[in-house]
């Protein structure tokens, strides 16, 4: 199985609405690893890494995100650096 990693900004309503825990949940429930922070401009940025489909279908899912979103944008790139074990919940930058 082809294994992928994206890392993802997240542009719109997406602090503050439980995005972050949203995220964690959904990836480890889709046995994603990677992380996802909050960044300072008010984006959310994330890494998921794992089968491709299943990746393309959490890249999908950002697009609604959790109840009280309001996602506007998604940028999405191809991960060229570490893939990580686990996913985290990262500190703000």
């Amino acid at each position: 199985m082809a294994v992928t990693a994206l890392h993802l900004i997240i542009h719109g309503r997406v602090q503050g609405v439980g995005y972050r825990a949203w995220t964690g949940a959904a990836a480890r429930q889709r046995g994603i690893h990677g992380w996802v922070r909050n960044r300072t401009d008010g984006t959310v940025e994330a890494l998921f890494v794992g089968e491709e489909e299943v990746v393309q279908m959490m890249r999908a899912a950002y697009h609604a995100g959790p109840m009280g979103a309001r996602v506007t944008q998604v940028d999405a790139t191809v991960w060229e650096g570490d893939h990580p074990t686990d996913f985290r919940s990262l500190p703000t930058v």
